[in-house]
């Protein structure tokens, strides 16, 4: 890894509309990852994972939802986005190191029994870590991702999302991600998805981000995501689907994850009315709902009184 490694300053993240939760981190890989852990520190966590070129504040609509049905929200910045540390170079990112990297947080904050969301690259990683450590993990609510190996061809609008973070000029992420998204977001909220970026200097992981997805059955992530794929071919416990009406990114892949995935055969699945590509901007709300029917008869463990972790 090259040694520049850049840190968003933190008045960058002050005051930024609907996320104030308190910043918490842990060293990974001699980088500084943060992440968002409200709600009551005993109860089962729930586990947000975001995709590019995102950050936590994606999921500031769900979080609240999450945490006044009784869960602890645990939403992490992959190193690259958000207030994680962000390597300065293209190459110092790769699949596989996500992976690594993520698990590590995992490790690191011993997290078991564990509710995951995860979209975009978010179900990239997440769905890996997932057929990797399958015991981790009590049940997965999968949005708007999947799990590519590179055998079939991905849709155009992939491949010149592709073609533009490699070889743009500029990369406008408020402007992207409202692109990706149905409803009109404000000026501050754009201006909150590209706060981690002063410049473009730090835009090295979400420029990075297209290219690792396996476009080619020889990639280096084509063989370790085949791989898993047959660890999810066993893998029993709930896989909810719940893909937006409008991403003509990941429109149909949702059969593939009912089809393929044992556990998704008696789990219930939804369709998110009214979204895009970044459905929690869109619903996130409704997503939080369905979560929250879903995850009701799972066991619980009672927090302490008083054990409340919310930074609100």
């Amino acid at each position: 890894m090259s040694a520049a490694v850049l840190r968003t300053p933190e008045e960058r993240f002050a005051r930024l509309p609907g996320y104030a939760y308190a910043p918490h981190y842990v060293e990974v890989d001699g980088l500084r990852m943060h992440y968002v852990d409200v709600g009551p520190r005993r109860a089962a966590p729930v586990v947000l994972l975001h995709g590019e070129p995102t950050w936590s504040y994606l999921y500031r609509h769900m979080i609240e939802p999450l945490v006044a049905a009784g869960h602890r929200v645990l939403a992490p910045d992959f190193l690259g986005c958000g207030r994680s540390d962000k390597p300065a170079a293209i190459a110092d990112y790769s699949y596989q190191r996500h992976v690594d990297w993520a698990w590590s947080w995992f490790e690191q904050l011993a997290l078991t029994d564990v509710r995951l969301f995860c979209q975009d690259w978010g179900s990239l990683i997440g769905l890996r870590l997932v057929a990797e450590h399958p015991a981790a993990f009590a049940r997965v609510f999968v949005g708007n991702g999947f799990l590519p190996t590179g055998d079939a061809r991905l849709p155009l609008l992939f491949r010149l999302w592709r073609a533009f973070a490699r070889y743009s000029p500029v990369f406008p992420v408020g402007a992207l991600v409202q692109a990706g998204s149905r409803r009109w977001l404000s000026a501050d909220e754009r201006a909150a998805y590209a706060a981690p970026f002063p410049d473009a200097r730090y835009m090295a992981g979400i420029r990075a981000f297209p290219r690792l997805v396996p476009v080619t059955s020889d990639d280096p992530a084509s063989a370790p995501n085949r791989a898993a794929w047959e660890a999810l071919a066993g893998f029993d416990k709930p896989v909810h689907t719940c893909f937006a009406d409008g991403d003509p990114i990941t429109r149909g892949a949702e059969r593939a994850l009912r089809r393929r995935i044992p556990g998704a055969a008696e789990a219930a699945h939804t369709t998110i009315r009214g979204a895009r590509h970044f459905l929690q901007e869109d619903q996130g709300a409704t997503i939080a709902r369905f979560m929250i029917e879903q995850m009701r008869g799972d066991a619980r463990r009672p927090p302490p009184a008083g054990d409340q972790r919310s930074s609100r």
